[in-house]
């Protein structure tokens, strides 16, 4: 039996800092030989602050909690029905620095939403997914170990209120959307597959294992 090369987990909804201290806990503990991972999933309602984040970015919390996590980046929202997918890939294995990273995670999103004949695109100095002004995918990661972690939001159908009460990754009256504005129908398990195919091509992997557990089952 051919060895997977990636290992694609779906987690459904859960914790955020319990996500964040297992991501953690598995870039710590890889070794050269450790098959990459894309972890898949939602958070509860919490806005997190990256490495470079500044206070005058938070307007009003509104009782949603804070973390101050160890991303780049600024402030985001995370909350149910935004799409999270976690990159845990060793890129020095990859030969790939984290600009181009970045790039692939764009550029799957891109084609993800040309797939609902959504024309998006990605600024040079702004990381992220924008259809015309308005943000619909945001980007923070981290690297160690020569590996990556953290990874990227998209906004399905969510409550976009929380957005708001901050200037999402730092800027100012930036505006957010969602898929569901251009597909009122849509489904998180439509894009959930039709996202893991994407991530395989763009991603050049060939032996996938799907497995969706339960988030104390991951290593």
């Amino acid at each position: 039996m051919q060895k997977s090369d990636l290992i694609i987990r779906d987690f459904h909804i859960a914790d955020y800092e319990f996500v964040w201290q297992k991501m953690q806990l598995f870039t710590n503990q890889r070794t050269e030989k450790t098959v990459d991972e894309m972890w898949l999933l939602e958070h509860f309602p919490v806005f997190t602050q990256g490495l470079a984040g500044k206070p005058e970015h938070i307007l009003n919390l509104h009782d949603i909690p804070i973390i101050q996590t160890d991303r780049g980046g600024q402030v985001t929202y995370h909350g149910p029905g935004q799409l999270i997918v976690y990159p845990l890939l060793n890129l020095k294995r990859k030969k790939w620095h984290a600009r181009e990273l970045v790039t692939k995670l764009e550029n799957t999103i891109i084609d993800l939403l040309q797939q609902f004949q959504i024309k998006s695109k990605a600024h040079s100095n702004a990381p992220g997914v924008y259809i015309d002004d308005e943000k619909i995918c945001s980007i923070g990661l981290r690297i160690r170990r020569d590996s990556s972690y953290h990874g990227i939001a998209l906004n399905v159908d969510m409550d976009l209120t929380p957005f708001s009460y901050i200037n999402p990754c730092g800027f100012k009256n930036l505006k957010m959307t969602q898929i569901k504005t251009f597909v009122p129908s849509i489904l998180m398990l439509e894009i959930k597959s039709k996202i893991v195919p994407i991530i395989l091509k763009n991603f050049g992997y060939q032996n996938p294992k799907y497995k969706p557990i339960s988030l104390q089952d991951a290593n």
